[in-house]
C-alpha cells in the first residue's frame, strides 16, 4: 500500500539507524514490524495476569515426556 505521511526528518534518520533497513520504505517496514509484535506481546501478558495459566494437580513433567514419546512412534 502507497502511503503519504509527513514525519520529521530527525525521527525517520533515527527509525532508519536502530532498524538498520536499506532505505526509508525497509526501515519503516521493520519499525512498524517491531511496534507490532510488541503490542501483541503486551496484550498476551495482559490475558494472561487476568486469567493466570494453572497446571493441574496431575501435571508431571514425566508424564509429558512419556506422552510425546508416544506420538512420535
Amino acid at each position: 500500500m502507497k502511503v503519504t505521511a509527513l514525519v520529521e526528518d530527525a525521527l525517520i534518520e533515527d527509525v532508519r539507524t536502530f532498524s538498520g533497513g536499506r532505505n526509508i520504505t525497509e526501515s519503516m517496514v521493520i519499525a512498524l514490524s517491531d511496534w507490532l509484535r510488541i503490542q501483541k506481546i503486551k496484550k498476551l501478558n495482559r490475558l494472561v495476569e487476568e486469567e493466570p495459566v494453572y497446571f493441574s494437580d496431575t501435571f508431571s513433567a514425566k508424564t509429558v515426556r512419556r506422552l510425546n514419546r508416544r506420538k512420535r512412534i
